[in-house]
């Protein structure tokens, strides 16, 4: 007679205490979570050596300021990486949000009577097309079984065509009575800290709480560990990997909404090589690139990392500023071959 097939409950507990049994010790784990955050503080030393300014109070609100777009489209990006997947369409996803939002907010303008009405229902199209293109990509890659490679792969393409198109190859420009309305958004500050990065702390503390002490936030790493096990376990893995793809989504929303105010316009340059760092924030910060395992926490700090190499960069002469993706190209192979005895 063939041996009982375990309980869902039972098998999902046995490969917790086989993950627990296979852990590396415990200072060894605490040891990697902190690699970024010692990193982190070395350039900011090296930084200060190099250049004066950039210890200054004004430089570093610039950094966080900057950080804000990648590292809120970093949070989404980690649940994506922990749950096994990855999204190399996000740079386009926001240029094309950013080209739909500026068209709508030019035409309801005029066409509501109220400006600032217009700005408000595009600050919210923004988030409700991320979620919409990430819940394409959840059922592309859930229900059409095809690889979240190749699904973002392609709208990566599909994303930029379509904003080129509507911008017939040039840029598409707020204009300037609504440019000035929605300055605010980026420009403004609250208690000395500007709004986007008020906008990331609130993004990054609600990111950590979902990942960390939900039933949700346990589901994608278990998914990440093993999904044939989570399947096991009776996870309805479809349904977290289509939701996951929408908080990415979410977050590429957000991210855009921020951002368009910045410079009242967006072309086929726009968020060109986001998703490179935004891949690149969430590896430095220390979750697996196979999945199961990772911080939102790790994940911020990866991205302020970035940007204070490309500070640094911009302070000093060491290097060209032009080769700051060939940095971020270099930390990832780095950091990738540093992790590929990792689970």
């Amino acid at each position: 007679m063939p041996p009982e097939q375990p309980t869902p409950p039972q098998t999902l507990e046995a490969a917790q205490q086989q993950h627990r049994s296979e852990a590396k010790p415990g200072w060894v784990q605490r040891l990697h979570g902190l690699g970024p955050v010692i990193g982190l503080v070395l350039l900011c030393i090296a930084g200060t050596l190099l250049n004066g300014d950039f210890a200054t109070l004004d430089n570093a609100m610039n950094v966080l300021t900057r950080t804000a777009f990648i590292g809120i489209i970093a949070v989404g990006m980690c649940f994506v990486i922990i749950s096994g997947g990855i999204d190399l369409s996000v740079g386009s996803m926001a240029a094309l949000i950013a080209g739909s939002v500026i068209m709508f907010i030019n035409w309801a303008g005029p066409a509501s009577g109220s400006p600032l009405l217009a700005v408000v229902m595009g600050a919210v199209l923004a988030v409700v097309l991320g979620a919409v293109f990430g819940l394409a990509h959840g059922l592309l890659i859930t229900k059409g079984r095809i690889e979240p490679f190749i699904v973002t792969l392609g709208t990566l393409g599909i994303f930029r065509a379509y904003l080129t198109y509507f911008a017939d190859g040039g840029a598409l420009t707020l204009d300037n009575d609504l440019s000035d309305l929605y300055a605010p958004v980026y420009y403004a500050s609250l208690a000395g800290i500007p709004v986007p990065v008020w906008v990331f702390v609130i993004v990054a503390v609600i990111g950590g709480v979902i990942l960390n002490r939900t039933a949700y936030g346990r589901y994608v790493q278990a998914i990440g560990s093993n999904e044939q096990v989570a399947r096991y376990a009776a996870v309805d893995v479809d349904r977290v990997k289509i939701l996951t793809y929408v908080l990415l989504g979410v977050c590429v929303g957000i991210a855009t909404l921020l951002y368009v105010p910045r410079l009242g316009s967006a072309s086929p340059t726009t968020g060109l090589l986001w998703e490179l760092e935004a891949i690149a924030a969430v590896i430095v910060g220390g979750t697996a690139l196979k999945g199961g395992a990772g911080s939102i926490t790790g994940t911020v700090v990866g991205a302020i990392l970035l940007s204070v190499i490309s500070n640094i960069l911009n302070l000093t002469s060491i290097i060209s500023v032009y080769l700051n993706a060939a940095v971020q190209g270099f930390v990832i192979i780095i950091v990738a071959f540093l992790q590929r005895g990792r689970r």
